[in-house]
């Protein structure tokens, strides 16, 4: 059986904010699935609902006391920090093996390579330069073909068509999937996990954040939000990071909320981010003050049902 929607996606889903014919543009599966994808840049405006803002306020202020977790210039082998699993869990079905019973996040620069980062980021900067938002914060999501535009989404392998083969080789699919796989099978490793168990979900998408002005709600991605609050599906969520703090940007850094305390991790081309998706892993992106900021989202649910493929070049 499949999870049932959170409350948070069921607020978002019927929301006025994003279209349904510009949804159903963006994602060749369907207005459904765009809707579970733009929930990504619309958490400013449902977070508050889903209790976030609540938890945040509970937890750390902004401005509370910060520890750096993972420091730009190191170079982490493996770091992994135990935190007590929350009960978001308890109200999906459970998939023995798989879903979490140990929780925590980590922090590795040993998975992917600086070089493979830098070809990973021109794949982004070459669909990228496509569209892109208004505001500060575009994506590209390879797997439904949205792409930010202007002030909304569009398929790109519908409004470019052809034109797509001149911007994406097999040979930069394959690297994707390559590095999907590697970063699947690290969070596996850590938690203790087969990684079969897992499966590949949607919204994985890179994105591309820089200090223009944010024009929709699209663009406010500096609020703390919950993953499996957001999405239901999520289990284990990674980021693999395709610039460097304080050389290429300056402010967005990843925080996870905790009591008492924040926890840092400073972005780096190359290095992996991975954490379980319930809520004792609150977070939330610091606003990039300058330059642009490059990563790739990924993420892995234990249900088969909530899985995806890998994107092919249509």
């Amino acid at each position: 059986a499949r999870a049932e929607p959170s409350r948070v996606e069921r607020s978002i889903l019927p929301s006025p904010l994003t279209s349904a014919s510009a949804l159903r543009n963006a994602d060749p599966q369907g207005e459904r699935s765009g809707r579970l994808w733009a929930v990504c840049f619309v958490a400013a405006a449902v977070v508050a609902l889903s209790g976030g803002l609540l938890a945040w306020s509970s937890r750390s202020a902004e401005d509370g006391v910060a520890e750096v977790l993972a420091r730009r210039g190191e170079t982490l082998l493996d770091k992994f920090v135990e935190v007590p699993c929350s009960g978001d869990y308890d109200g999906y079905r459970r998939f023995e093996g798989c879903t979490p019973r140990r929780c925590g996040r980590g922090v590795s620069d040993a998975v992917i390579t600086r070089e493979e980062a830098e070809r990973i980021r021109r794949i982004a900067e070459r669909g990228l330069s496509l569209g892109g938002s208004d505001g500060g914060a575009s994506i590209l999501d390879l797997h439904s073909g949205a792409l930010s535009l202007g002030k909304q989404f569009v398929n790109l392998y519908r409004y470019f068509g052809d034109k797509i083969q001149d911007i994406f080789t097999e040979e930069d699919f394959a690297l994707y999937r390559d590095v999907r796989q590697r970063i699947q099978q690290k969070i596996a490793e850590a938690f203790g996990i087969s990684s079969s168990s897992m499966y590949l979900t949607k919204p994985t998408f890179f994105s591309r954040i820089n200090s223009t002005e944010a024009k929709t709600t699209h663009d406010e991605y500096w609020h703390p939000h919950i993953d499996k609050e957001t999405y239901g599906s999520f289990d284990y969520t990674s980021l693999l990071y395709l610039s460097d703090y304080a050389e290429d940007f300056g402010g967005g850094r990843f925080v996870f909320m905790d009591a008492g305390s924040n926890k840092t991790v400073e972005p780096q081309a190359g290095r992996v981010s991975f954490f379980t998706s319930g809520s004792e892993n609150l977070h939330r992106v610091e606003k990039v003050h300058w330059g642009t900021r490059y990563a790739i989202t990924i993420s892995f649910t234990c249900n088969p049902d909530h899985g995806i493929g890998d994107p092919v070049l249509m």
